[in-house]
């Protein structure tokens, strides 16, 4: 018997990398969006890392991480996500992407799409999504839609896993119908259509054919259909345990096919059951697919991660088998993940598939498991980060490119441009300190495993979220205060002219001249830093983003309390503050004033009160008159003086024996003097004006 293998055997690129993902990401809270792939071992490996898996969104909790698989999901389910804080990380396969951005993309024209494939697929169910479900779903040549097309602009796309064979007759049916543009995307996947192909071939040239893959993969399904139609024997199995070599012994050309949701150990593990006589060869349309068995670590190549089935145990370890190897390899039981070995667990683990690398891909060949879960665990974190996570490093040193760092087997770079908003001159100021980073671009190749990354979009990420709860807070604040309100308010800081008091968290000005009716020279005299006050809103200006308040507008004025504190009569002791031509003003305390007249200094005339007060002089008085209402108070000093004891009065006939000459001005000449002339004195008269009043007599002289 001759066993031919298709070339594209095991899992599609997209597929692989959402078992990787799934297989490396951090399991805690974690979940799949719907079955990961068609493939019931692998599903169960996954499961057993405490991984759940979920039909619907609405299963996952908020703040969660979710898996997309690669059939992708629609834009719905992504907005929800955003909505509700769950996390997360899309393997979403690069095919089935550029077939959502084109569907997106058509939703805005006027072209009915048209979308070739199962309604119910995952993926079609997924493209739809992105057109707001208004998309046409065409799974036949017969389909009863077709009709409806004959007078629309259509643009038409396909399920990526969709027979090619079937999709060129849909179009082809039409293109017979539709009396306007029919624009055509060729969206299957080229790895579907090589599996495709190559089942052809092979059909067309053995006796037998054997389907390997899960039952509802619809890929899977397309390859046995084909087969099944240039072939009279075709075995269908979900896995390698459904094999029974004797429905195959009688054949003399077998071939093998498996879905793109079965890992190419499920193919070895057919290939083991077979007998060992058995001669394993390639098409001869492909390159070789399978090379002889024992040259098989020619393939492996040193850190790759490989799927081998346990084959026994003993003390020194536990041999496994490598896809395309006949001979079995020791994993040393240092190299083996587990905290203590014992080779009875694991004799009965026999047939079992475990994930190991290759460490070294020379003869003998290497495996370690112990590694794995460092790597995957970085490679979590990875996927991670590429998905937007924020991550840090500590930065080692720089270039004149910017810093450098690393992070596991990844170097970090972050361009200049890239720490800070902001230029960065001296570069070697960040080595040992602590970069907070988001990744701008990831490389990975054999050679080098490098992230480009960035902490300036995290800082203007937080700027502008801080930029944006100020504008809210601000307001907020101003749609709830007026002029006139009184407000509560911590005092923050003070300047030479006034106090910034947090009101409600926004900063308002308290003027120097606000604080106090008496006034005062340091702000510090009324407010203490730290203290909370109330003040009143004295003016708002939005535009600007000011608010005026006042402290001295919530406190009495010295005025009002003075009936209280002082009568008539009283005796008061108080300081010179100002001196004029007709008296002094006397501060009784803090914002009162009064007036002690010229004739109330001294029982002596006095030309000018300066002969006998000084400012500052400290003074005792006694209230003449007191006028709260008018904030007026007239006070005397001369009252408190004795009287003298004698008074000379002159007489007509000492001025008669005067000497000097007497050069009087009639009565009516004195009496018409100008006022400003002679100061009035009289006993009686105390002059009662008030501070207002003399000075606005002196201004209108």
């Amino acid at each position: 018997m001759r066993v031919l293998i298709a070339k594209s055997s095991g899992f599609c690129r997209g597929v692989q990398h959402a078992v990787d993902t799934a297989m490396s990401a951090p399991a805690e809270n974690t979940y799949i969006l719907g079955e990961l792939i068609h493939n019931p071992n692998v599903l169960a490996q996954i499961a057993g890392r405490g991984i759940k898996t979920v039909e619907n969104v609405s299963e996952v909790p908020d703040g969660a991480t979710l898996i997309f698989r690669s059939h992708g999901v629609g834009q719905a389910v992504y907005e929800e996500c955003g909505r509700r804080g769950i996390k997360v990380i899309d393997c979403t396969c690069s095919f089935v992407k550029r077939i959502q951005d084109i569907v997106h993309d058509l939703s805005d024209t006027d072209k009915t799409i048209v979308i070739v494939g199962n309604a119910a697929h995952p993926e079609v169910v997924g493209l739809n999504g992105w057109c707001g479900g208004r998309a046409v779903v065409i799974d036949s040549p017969e389909s009863p839609e077709i009709a409806s097309l004959a007078d629309k602009n259509v643009a038409i796309v396909s399920q990526t896993t969709f027979s090619e064979e079937k999709f060129d007759k849909i179009i082809k049916n039409i293109e017979k119908v539709c009396k306007k543009t029919v624009e055509i995307f060729k969206t299957i996947c080229y790895t579907t259509k090589e599996r495709q192909r190559e089942a052809a071939q092979l059909a067309e040239r053995c006796d037998a054919m054997i389907v390997l893959g899960g039952m509802n993969s619809s890929n899977t399904q397309k390859l046995y259909e084909i087969c099944k139609s240039r072939c009279d024997r075709v075995f269908r199995l979900a896995c390698a345990d459904e094999f029974q070599p004797e429905t195959i012994k009688n054949f003399k050309n077998v071939g093998i096919v498996s879905g793109a949701s079965t890992p190419l150990a499920q193919t070895q593990e057919v290939l083991f059951k077979m007998d060992n006589n058995t001669e394993v060869k390639a098409t001869n349309e492909m390159e070789e697919v399978v090379a002889q068995m024992d040259n098989g670590q020619s393939k492996l190549k040193r850190g790759q991660l490989v799927t081998a089935i346990i084959s026994s145990a003993t003390d020194e370890g536990v041999a496994v088998l490598l896809p395309f190897f006949k001979k079995e390899i020791l994993l040393e039981k240092d190299e083996i993940d587990c905290e203590e070995y014992k080779a009875e667990d694991y004799a009965s683990k026999v047939g079992e598939e475990i994930e190991v690398m290759v460490v070294s891909a020379a003869n003998p060949v290497k495996l370690s498991q112990k590694i794995i879960k460092q790597i995957k665990e970085e490679e979590g974190k990875i996927a991670a980060i590429e998905a937007g996570e924020e991550f840090d490093v500590t930065c080692t040193g720089f270039n004149k490119g910017g810093l450098t760092a690393a992070m596991g087997t990844y170097a970090v770079f972050v361009p200049a441009k890239e720490i800070r908003m902001g230029y960065v001159k001296e570069l070697d100021k960040y080595v040992g300190k602590k970069l907070r980073l988001k990744a701008l671009e990831i490389k990975k190749s054999d050679r080098k495993k490098e992230i480009i990354a960035s902490q300036r979009v995290i800082l203007e990420e937080e700027k502008a979220a801080r930029d944006a709860a100020k504008a809210e807070k601000e307001a907020e604040f101003f749609a709830n205060i007026h002029v006139g309100d009184v407000v509560e308010g911590k005092v923050e800081r003070v300047t030479n002219f006034g106090a910034f008091v947090s009101v409600n968290g926004f900063d308002c000005l308290a003027h120097i001249s606000d604080l106090s009716w008496s006034g005062v020279k340091n702000v510090t005299d009324v407010l203490e830093i730290g203290k909370k006050y109330e003040f009143k809103v004295l003016k708002i200006d939005e535009e600007n983003k000011k608010v005026s308040i006042g402290y001295k507008q919530l406190q009495p004025q010295p005025w009002d309390l003075v009936a209280e504190k002082y009568a008539e009569g009283d005796v008061v002791h108080g300081k010179v503050v100002r001196i004029v031509p007709f008296g002094a003003f006397v501060e009784i305390e803090n914002g009162v004033d009064g007036l002690v007249h010229v004739s109330q200094i001294s029982h002596e005339w006095l030309e000018n009160p300066t002969s006998v007060l000084t400012i500052g002089e400290e003074i005792d008085a006694k209230i003449l008159v007191l006028d709260p209402a008018n904030k007026k108070m007239t006070l005397s000093i001369k009252a408190l003086l004795p009287e003298p004891e004698v008074t000379k009065v002159r007489t007509r006939r000492d001025d008669e024996k005067s000497d000097r000459p007497r050069n009087r001005k009639p009565r009516q000449a004195r009496d018409d003097r100008e006022e400003g002339e002679f100061r009035e004195w009289t006993e009686g008269g105390i002059g009662g004006a008030s501070i207002a009043e003399m000075l606005q007599n002196k201004n209108d002289n």
